[in-house]
């Protein structure tokens, strides 16, 4: 009797002892992505990149991949996802897809409830086969998003949804290493593949750097690609130093315009200039995620693939943050600014009376097509209200449609993003549905909306010296005087016409130009003041909000990027930091900006939205 009661004890301590099964899938790593797309802008703020539906209305097709599960059985099964209109309008969302499971459809629509990112509950399946094949099946082309998906016997178990648990849940549940392997040995990591990136990238590697340049997006050109569609500004071949802006010629495109076809920013002809020079090796869809630092030096970044989860990690006695946001700058503890400065900080005029947080926006730009025939669109009504008197009468958007001013371009960018997205799909849908007068919008249809959304401002990485308003239009000599900045101060506000009709939500925006003489701007606004091994080029340098105005287009920060990698060259060389190339090696970099590294006796292909100029006085050095 005594040993049945023990037996019995051990057979009930062994039932509780057994483990759920359970399934952890990234969406973003489906070997099959049909027609969704990865967007991993967020992965910041949300923990993941995910699958998004951005079909413009119509339904895209399913995405598949096949799975393992490590045993037969009875499974929950829970969605992550985000009803990403819930911050203007309660209840069900226009973002709905379903799951099938092995060919069964699960609970249906998911991603069209709650207010947040969440795990919705997708059902109870039955799994027969270990090896089964799992479907996202997009119900409205509006944009449905889905993170991960998650499969457990156990009933109740459901993943955290706190981010940071969420991340060491996700670490195990994957097998994710504790450590990233190094990824070789480089002399500069660029991190960030726009025109400042990618300029830098091939002007260190063409002087002897070993170069590695990381973009978390499967196309390089930052705004200039076909993604985000903004075409290059600015001037090239002005000032002393000539030559800066001469790798221009080689990889830029040579059509101008906004919101245009997709072949006028020629990605491929970018991609295969970098394929060409041997001293840079370019990581595509690698996303910077943490930096490592001894004292004031970067020693590593980390970065994590957008699809398939891998870490790697580059060490190098050199870095340049050419992120636009400041991303590894602010991950070492860079000093930053964001918004405006008040007028007395730096005396500049054309600053608010006072500092505040507003920043420059950003653009979700779009356009239409003539379809030759009648093209219906869905009616799409989720929190913003179009009519008569406040629609937008147009056929395409760019770089006016700009969404954010008033909020943080960093923490509240998926926000943002997606608000750019509702006014395009909100406007267009009265013109096409409820207009009186709409003949001419009948047979037209949405022929491109962009889902990377254009961001013009928000940290600026604090330099040895910080540009303001007075050097430019006084012309103040500065003796490390390097690339010249041509576009006027261009700063972007509320369109007020908008404001009126939609206040605190505006999406337009207009600006002022106030022409500049050509100015050198300083290369102590390339390096960072307390990290000692930082660089940046792009958006993110060493200004203020009110300087932003003229450096931030792209043929000024490429000409930014052409000055970090000669630098770049000379701490090689000299075994010194980037401010020990200002206070001990200034000629040596002179004689590289007069020399320039772009390859000789090329046409100016880039006569397109130059920008005015004044010239009454000459760029000072």
């Amino acid at each position: 009797m005594k040993t049945r009661v023990i037996l019995s004890l051990l057979f009930l301590l062994s039932l509780g002892s057994v483990r759920a099964a359970d399934l952890f899938v990234e969406a973003e790593s489906f070997s099959n992505k049909g027609g969704w797309k990865v967007d991993q802008q967020f992965m910041d703020l949300m923990g993941s990149p995910y699958l998004l539906a951005h079909g413009m209305g119509v339904p895209v097709d399913d995405a598949s991949t096949e799975v393992t599960f490590p045993e037969k059985g009875e499974y929950y099964v829970y969605v992550r996802t985000y009803n990403w209109t819930s911050p203007w309008k309660k209840g069900e969302g226009p973002g709905k897809f379903s799951l099938s499971v092995g060919g069964k459809k699960m609970t249906s629509p998911l991603g069209a409830e709650g207010s947040a990112w969440m795990w919705q509950i997708a059902g109870k399946v039955s799994v027969k086969n270990l090896k089964t094949v799992i479907k996202l099946h997009d119900l409205t082309g509006f944009d449905g998003r889905c993170d991960a998906i998650y499969f457990t016997t156990e009933a109740g178990k459901m993943p955290p949804s706190d981010i940071k648990e969420l991340e060491a849940f996700r670490r195990q549940a994957l097998g994710l290493p504790d450590e990233a392997p190094v990824a070789g040995e480089y002399d500069l990591v660029v991190v960030g593949a726009g025109i400042a990136g990618m300029s830098a990238a091939v002007s260190a590697g063409r002087l002897g750097c070993k170069v590695a340049l990381i973009n978390d997006r499967p196309v390089v050109g930052g705004n200039n690609s076909s993604e985000i569609r903004v075409h290059l500004g600015g001037r090239i071949e002005e000032g002393t130093y000539k030559e800066l802006g001469g790798l221009q010629k080689e990889f830029g495109p040579e059509k101008g315009g906004n919101a245009q076809p997709a072949e006028y920013y020629e990605d491929q002809k970018k991609m295969d200039w970098l394929a060409g020079e041997k001293n840079v090796s370019l990581f595509l869809n690698y996303r910077a995620i943490g930096v490592t630092k001894e004292g004031d030096k970067i020693t590593s970044v980390v970065v994590k693939h957008i699809e398939n989860g891998k870490e790697l990690k580059f060490e190098a006695p050199l870095f340049s943050d050419c992120t636009g946001d400041g991303t590894i700058g602010y991950l070492a503890g860079a000093d930053y600014r964001m918004g405006r400065e008040g007028r007395d900080e730096y005396g500049e005029s054309i600053a608010p009376e006072k500092a505040d947080k507003l920043t420059m926006g950003s653009s979700v730009q779009w356009y239409s097509v003539d379809n030759k025939k009648s093209s219906p669109f869905p009616e799409f009504s989720y929190g913003v209200e179009f009519n008569d008197k406040n629609c937008e009468k147009v056929m395409m958007g760019e770089w006016t449609w700009e969404t954010g001013m008033n909020f943080d371009q960093i923490k509240d960018f998926e926000r943002i993003r997606d608000y750019g997205m509702l006014v395009v799909y909100s406007n267009w849908s009265y013109l096409k549905n409820r207009m009186k007068e709409n003949d001419q919008y009948k047979n037209r249809k949405l022929g491109w909306v962009a889902y990377v959304a254009g961001k013009r401002e928000s940290r600026r990485l604090m330099g040895d010296y910080i540009l303001k308003e007075d050097d430019i239009t006084k012309n103040v000599s500065h003796e490390d005087a390097s690339f010249a900045t041509t576009w006027s101060i261009d700063l972007h506000w509320q369109d007020p016409k908008n404001s009126e009709h939609f206040p605190g939500n505006e999406f337009k925006a207009v600006t002022k130009h106030i022409l500049i003489h050509p100015y050198a701007v300083p290369y102590r606004c390339l390096y960072s003041r307390n990290v000692e091994n930082l660089f940046m080029a792009g958006r993110n340098i060493s200004v203020t909000h009110v300087a932003l105005g003229t450096v931030r287009v792209m043929r000024t920060t490429g000409m930014m990027g052409e000055v970090v990698g000669m630098a770049a060259s000379l701490c090689k060389k000299y075994d010194v930091t980037p401010r020990g190339v200002y206070r001990s090696h200034l000629e040596d970099l002179k004689t590289l900006m007069k020399e320039g590294v772009n390859k000789k006796g090329l046409p100016n292909n880039q006569r397109y939205n130059e920008g005015g100029i004044l010239k009454d006085k000459p760029v000072v050095q």
